[in-house]
């Protein structure tokens, strides 16, 4: 989190002033670094504006938890944490610091449960994914925002619905039954289909009839894969990637924790060396 590095660094640059206070320095100005608190804020803001302008019933049916009030719930967190931290280091304020340092310590170890969690009950973690993509292809054509995510995806990971391309009979459109009328019926998304060289004008119909082919034509025309086998493809490529996100992530609040608990303890060191 960006609130929680410039927490850190804030603290950080407060423990470099005491030090130098204390060999006779000529005190300095502690830069103020507003950009967690401005992050967090910009953070609610979208989250606010997604709430107001993209509250419909499709959406908040196609995902668990509605989108907009997670950006809400984050930008808060966010800035409480920043605020206290911040504050906290300028005012040598003891209740903050123990707020910040509880604050991070509680956010690092429930996103380390979730990850436990996700690794040991992975198959649970497949078919809670497996419910949220169903819903997603039943919703493709109801929200526009939702349908270009799912096409970034799809096109993103060379892939086609969750198991495989036949899932698309899922969505009312796509379905394949015989007494559909829809002249989509039995086709898929243009961001299934396999990519063309030098193609300048992008063929939305590529995926028309195609739940309707055998599987070597299906070959042909579109990425046959699901995106659950595709992620975890990607993942296992990637994994030097993803390790490096996930201490990217961690580093700044562990380093946040202990620097918080050494400004407390030395507050207390001085105030006991006053008394």
């Amino acid at each position: 989190m960006l609130s929680v590095g410039a927490a850190a660094a804030l603290t950080c640059n407060r423990c470099r002033e005491r030090e130098k206070k204390r060999e006779g320095g000529n005190d300095m100005e502690l830069p103020q670094t507003n950009a967690g608190k401005v992050f967090s804020l910009l953070i609610v803001a979208i989250g606010v504006y997604a709430k107001v302008q993209k509250a419909t019933d499709t959406v908040q049916e196609a995902f668990l938890i509605e989108p907009s009030a997670i950006l809400i719930l984050v930008g808060v967190v966010m800035f409480f944490i920043t605020f206290c931290g911040c504050i906290g280091a300028l005012r040598e304020n003891i209740d903050l610091l123990k707020t910040f340092s509880f604050s991070l310590t509680l956010v690092f170890l429930t996103q380390l449960l979730i990850a436990i969690l996700a690794f040991f009950y992975s198959e649970q973690t497949h078919d809670n994914l497996g419910r949220f993509v169903k819903k997603g292809i039943k919703h493709y054509k109801d929200d526009l925002d939702l349908q270009n995510m799912m096409d970034s995806i799809q096109k993103e990971l060379q892939c086609c619905g969750w198991n495989n391309y036949t899932d698309w009979s899922w969505n009312m459109y796509f379905n394949c039954t015989e007494n559909n009328p829809s002249t989509e019926r039995c086709a898929v998304p243009f961001s299934c289909c396999a990519s063309v060289p030098k193609e300048t004008v992008v063929n939305t119909l590529c995926g028309a009839g195609v739940q309707n082919l055998d599987h070597l034509e299906v070959d042909k025309s579109i990425y046959p894969v699901g995106c659950a086998d595709r992620a975890v493809s990607w993942i296992e490529s990637h994994l030097l990637l993803v390790g490096a996100l996930a201490l990217g992530l961690a580093l700044p609040q562990i380093a946040g924790i202990v620097l918080s608990q050494i400004l407390i303890s030395q507050i207390r060191e001085e105030i006991t060396s006053v008394s």
